[in-house]
């Protein structure tokens, strides 16, 4: 049997699923039912000044038959007392001394950062998340993601922290910034034991068609809140990637946030190098008992790749993820219908022929409905592919056995392609922009 338990940054585990600071663990009565059901580790609902919250606090996307694609908060702080949360971290861990329990902090002066850190260390939290990536209301007041998108701010925070804490720092970061890796720096340089990400997206959920107010309403007026949800994982997969990727900042354990729903989505951002997983949006849509499906899923996997712990796949796809210029032009699919799965909808050949590379076609009026490839044509894009709603009706196959490989880079290398910038454009540096007729001209 493979072992789930973990160590992250020094906090120790039982399995990498945690619960990340928000409304499921905004109590000790929820973190503890959350460890009864299965979870290795929670980090509490911020803690900090006590604030009071608006009512509503929450909006959704719903995508056809799914409910809460995408979900939207705007939610802030704890707004209970700081001497409650303490007292109930302190009642979980005498209960549950084997769990993880993370304090995620946001105060503003250095004073405070001390003094809130003595506090939840007393009450015996395993360790601190720094919270620099809250997108509404608080970053208003110069927290959250203020914070997270200033890197000097962000460094010297951390390095209060770290002259402070005698337990794991985690820094928490947003992905509202143009480039994650310079947070991820700022939190190295500071010291920080760990980081973890993404925190939820700056975003307005929709607007009421009546009221013209943003969703969700407060009183006829609305406000920009935090997305996350399923419709978050790919965001927050590259951005864990990039610091995965990073020479300065791959030693860093990663805690990945966001989208995380399945065993599945929980492999994939191992595989980026991930090595603890936090959950939210997924427990406030389907409950605590989701946890049992994550593990025993991750524990199949394992098996049937015979890995024994969690770090033996760790960022294994981080050396398959590269940049687009070392991809072979050369590599070549082509679609193909599968005659007798295909229903006849044609949806594949209005996406293509309205939408991408008209390589499909339809056959006169005849009775059969089902479209063919242009193979010609074919690019293999997968659009058709991915509109289908037969599954495996429409594959992929590859045709490019024999070919060399080739890519952009060593194109380049052979004059095949431009390789400078016009002297008007970038002083004489750079790489060049094929104008449109110049695309064409190559193209042909």
């Amino acid at each position: 049997m493979p072992d789930l338990s973990i160590d992250f940054a020094g906090i120790k585990a039982p399995n990498p699923f945690w619960l990340a600071s928000g409304p499921p663990t905004n109590s000790g009565y929820q973190v503890m039912k959350a460890f009864d059901a299965g979870w290795g580790g929670a980090v509490w609902k911020t803690l900090g000044v006590p604030i009071v919250n608006v009512s509503s606090r929450y909006g959704s996307i719903n995508y056809r038959d799914t409910r809460m694609a995408g979900f939207n908060n705007i939610e802030l702080i704890t707004d209970r007392p700081l001497s409650d949360n303490l007292h109930e971290i302190e009642e979980v861990k005498k209960h549950f001394p084997n769990h993880a329990v993370i304090a995620s902090l946001m105060v503003e002066s250095r004073d405070e950062w001390e003094q809130i850190i003595r506090d939840v260390e007393n009450a015996g939290a395993d360790g601190i998340e720094l919270n620099f990536g809250c997108p509404h209301g608080m970053c208003e007041r110069g927290m959250g993601s203020a914070v997270g998108q200033e890197p000097v701010v962000l460094e010297t925070i951390v390095g209060w922290v770290m002259e402070a804490a005698k337990v794991p720092v985690i820094t928490k970061l947003t992905p509202n910034i143009s480039h994650i890796v310079d947070p991820g720096l700022a939190a190295a340089r500071g010291g920080s034991d760990a980081v973890s990400l993404i925190n939820t997206i700056k975003s307005i959920m929709g607007i009421d068609l009546d009221t013209y107010a943003p969703y969700p309403i407060v009183d006829n007026k609305g406000t920009n809140g935090g997305y996350c949800g399923p419709a978050v994982k790919p965001i927050a997969l590259e951005m864990v990637k990039e610091l995965a990727q990073h020479p300065e900042i791959r030693h860093m354990p990663i805690s990945g946030i966001g989208g995380i729903e399945t065993w599945r989505d929980a492999v994939e951002f191992i595989l980026l190098g991930a090595s603890s997983l936090q959950i939210c949006t997924a427990v406030m849509h389907y409950g605590f008992g989701i946890v049992r499906e994550m593990k025993t899923g991750l524990l199949e996997f394992m098996e049937q790749k015979g890995y024994e712990k969690i770090s033996d796949f760790v960022g294994l796809a981080l050396p398959n993820v590269t940049e687009w210029k070392h991809l072979n032009l050369n590599y070549k699919v082509v679609a193909k219908i599968d005659q007798e799965k295909c229903i006849g909808c044609q949806l594949c050949y209005v996406a293509c022929d309205d939408g991408a590379h008209q390589a499909i076609r339809v056959i006169g009026s005849t009775e059969s409905r089902v479209p063919e490839i242009i193979e010609e044509n074919c690019v293999g894009c997968n659009l058709c592919a991915l509109v289908c709603p037969v599954e495996e009706c429409i594959t992929m196959e590859h045709r490019d056995q024999g070919i060399a490989p080739v890519t952009w880079d060593e194109l380049a290398e052979r004059g095949k392609i431009p390789t400078t910038f016009d002297d008007d454009l970038a002083g004489g540096k750079g790489h060049h922009v094929p104008r449109p007729e110049e695309a064409f001209k190559f193209r042909k």
